[in-house]
């Protein structure tokens, strides 16, 4: 008992000397990171607004000001560190060598999360806007720091990578998207008639642009007929929809007129060998 008595009186003893040597840089510690965690919230804060008064994404502001507040805190803990006489160096040294090894690590999300910033600053498109990069189409549903997710006319959702992204060609078309078909008439009927008639058609369809007319037009000579080339722009999101009552209305204005769509054909002549 007697010996656990003393074992604790050395301790008070060692806890008395360490307030008494210490007490003041232990409160001027305590002091610099609640100030410290005052100005982080602070400029992180001012940072967010400033950035959203200026319109600039609000997911790169959020992050903008994350950073700031842990950028922050981490100094403000050094040097409170440094006041308790604690070195900082082996920190500092520390704290660099993860970042290097987190960089490394996460260099391709280090990558999309660039490519997001620029994405935003230069804002190659916009929410709502129908892109096709790398081959895959889609209307704009969300643009994120570290990637971009678009939605097809079944509302799936596609995620894209954002370094897949900047430095690619890419295809903007705003809300719509265009319909590019052809088909042949028969060279007995008459070309601008069936343009007439066929312009007229798509043009009364609902899903079709009111702002950008159709194009119909002779686009070849083939072997079976005339090529008719037409165009139109229509919704993405109703894409596939127009696109079949389009062709529904174009094909019964051309039954109505008797304008006749050729069926291929093939001429065979069979040729009898040479008796010897």
């Amino acid at each position: 008992m007697e010996q656990q008595l003393a074992e604790f009186q050395s301790i008070y003893h060692q806890i008395e000397k360490f307030l008494v040597d210490y007490s003041f840089d232990l409160l001027g510690a305590v002091i610099i990171l609640l100030l410290g965690m005052v100005l982080s919230r602070k400029l992180g804060n001012m940072a967010e607004e400033f950035m959203v008064k200026h319109n600039i994404d609000v997911t790169l502001s959020r992050f903008t000001a994350s950073a700031a507040k842990v950028l922050v805190m981490t100094m403000v803990a050094v040097i409170a560190l440094g006041k308790l006489g604690v070195s900082v160096a082996p920190f500092v040294a520390a704290i660099g060598a993860v970042s290097l090894g987190a960089g490394l690590a996460m260099q391709r999300m280090l990558s999309n999360y660039a490519a997001g910033v620029t994405i935003v600053v230069t804002r190659p498109f916009v929410v709502g806007d129908t892109i096709t990069v790398k081959g895959v189409s889609g209307v704009v549903r969300q643009v994120r720091l570290g990637n971009t997710i678009l939605a097809n006319e079944d509302d799936v959702h596609i995620t894209i990578p954002n370094h897949h992204i900047v430095g690619e060609i890419i295809h903007n078309s705003a809300s719509e998207s265009i319909v590019e078909m052809t088909f042949d008439i028969a060279y007995d009927s008459d070309p601008l008639k069936a343009v007439d008639l066929i312009r007229a058609a798509i043009a009364a369809q609902a899903g079709v642009s009111k702002t950008r007319a159709p194009q119909v037009g002779i686009q070849d000579f083939g072997a079976n007929g005339y090529t008719l080339g037409l165009r139109y722009w229509t919704a993405t999101e109703h894409l596939f929809h127009t696109r079949f009552q389009t062709n529904a209305a174009i094909h019964a204005t051309l039954q109505q007129n008797s304008i006749v769509i050729p069926v291929p054909q093939r001429d065979v002549r069979l040729m009898h060998a040479r008796e010897q």
